[in-house]
């Protein structure tokens, strides 16, 4: 090439250099540093020695709500405080942060489903506060001390036990703290409005609540301490949460697979179909609104007895069926229900496991009444009808063997043996007897 040099030619051409990216660094803030934040790092504790030592308190007693680490925490914040009075700013922000992160941790371990109940509606589920409403909640309280000495209560029946539970625990031993934790573990629910309906199994007994306090109540039956031998389906009433909505009158009653199995097929394989007539049973092809009624002559009913065939069994409406005049349903995926009976002589039973999981009322006209707000008069006394109840109406079937009585504490039988095979931690009960000191 002309003009270029032999130095030339051995150049070659320079890279381009890449430019160097600083990495973004991505904070991921929590609940607390939202909330100090929002506040411009204003503290919410550190001037209010009131408030401190009611949430120490709360910490203390925390293990009667299944929260273990209270104690712990009590101590750290004991320690955070004294480390922040010798004049620290960034020692007094720490304490206050871990106060804050305390009150948190407690609050939403207290929004826990409980144990084996089973939540059939959404307005009942258990819906856990966020961090950054709890802290809300508790700056905007005319008294930060007074809400650490509310902020347990999540009903009336919780509130008495929890009581009971702190002063038992001042006893020798811990008295009957851990006897009462285990039942405050299945009353830890926040009725989401201010009527609602508690059975307890252990009792055999309903409450019917308004604004904070039991209007009336009544005894119910519930399910057998039994497990059916061929299937192993349990007839214990279980723990449940739903919402009621309406009430049928005249209903059908649809027999239990293992009570057609057991007493009905046996009589109709040696008496024929007719057997079924006097009773006023039907066989149809499901349980939906408007089933096929089925022939019972086409129905092999030794191989039902024997439990390799199944035949869908309901009685007509009548007063003297199994549902008596009037049910309760619910929405809880195990066909369990309230319902009014004509067997009233089970109610003068001092222990009244004797249905076969669903939950017999003791004065089922009254309870509708008190649903409907007005006297619950059928329009018809021959035919199914279905009535919507004003509001839906919170209910809670539970299991409690201690219970508030007029003051006091009744401490039940445990009649399915469920506090004797409790899943509360060792721990948990352990503590409770510490706690209230």
């Amino acid at each position: 090439m002309l003009g270029s040099s032999p130095a030339d030619a051995k150049k070659k051409p320079q890279p381009v250099p890449v430019p160097v990216v600083a990495p973004v660094v991505v904070r991921n803030f929590t609940p607390v540093d939202r909330f100090y934040s929002a506040r411009k790092d204003a503290l919410l504790w550190m001037s209010d020695r009131e408030a401190q030592t009611a949430l120490i308190q709360l910490m203390r007693d925390a293990p009667v709500d299944g929260f273990t680490r209270g104690p712990e925490l009590a101590t750290q914040i004991e320690a955070a405080i004294a480390t922040a009075q010798l004049g620290s700013s960034a020692a007094a922000a720490s304490a206050d942060r871990l106060m804050s992160q305390s009150l948190i941790d407690y609050v939403q371990s207290l929004y826990t489903p409980i144990s084996g109940m089973t939540y059939g509606d959404n307005w009942v589920r258990v819906k856990v506060p966020t961090g950054e409403s709890i802290l809300a909640t508790a700056a905007r309280a005319p008294s930060l001390a007074a809400h650490m000495n509310e902020v347990w209560n999540l009903n009336p029946v919780y509130a008495q036990l929890r009581k009971a539970a702190l002063d038992e625990a001042k006893l020798p031993n811990g008295g009957q703290s851990a006897r009462l934790a285990i039942n405050l573990s299945r009353a830890r629910f926040k009725p989401p409005s201010s009527k609602f309906v508690l059975v307890d199994i252990a009792s055999a007994r309903l409450w019917m609540y308004e604004n904070g306090v039991p209007v009336d109540s009544m005894k119910v039956v519930v399910g057998k301490n039994e497990v059916d031998p061929k299937s192993g389906a349990s007839l214990r009433t279980p723990m449940l949460a739903g919402v009621m909505y309406y009430t049928i009158y005249n209903p059908y009653w649809h027999v239990p697979d293992h009570l057609v199995r057991l007493n009905i097929a046996p009589a109709v394989a040696k008496l024929g179909p007719n057997a079924l007539k006097g009773n006023k049973y039907e066989v149809v092809d499901s349980w939906s609104a408007n089933p096929v009624i089925v022939d019972p002559a086409t129905i092999d009913w030794k191989a039902v007895a024997a439990g390799t065939a199944h035949a869908l069994l309901r009685q007509k409406p009548t007063g003297a069926n199994s549902m008596g005049k009037m049910k309760f349903p619910f929405e809880n995926g195990l066909g369990i229900y309230l319902h009014d009976t004509p067997h009233k002589e089970y109610f003068k039973e001092s222990v009244r496991t004797l249905s076969n999981g669903c939950i017999r009322l003791e004065r089922a006209a009254d309870f509708g009444s008190w649903m409907m707000g007005r006297p619950a008069t059928p329009e018809s006394t021959s035919a199914e009808l279905t009535v919507p109840f004003p509001q839906g109406v919170p209910i809670y079937v539970t299991y409690l063997t201690a219970l508030p009585d007029t003051g006091k504490i009744a401490y039940n039988k445990d009649v399915y043996g469920w506090d004797a095979r409790s899943t509360i931690p060792a721990q948990a009960a352990m503590q409770a007897a510490g706690a209230g000191s």
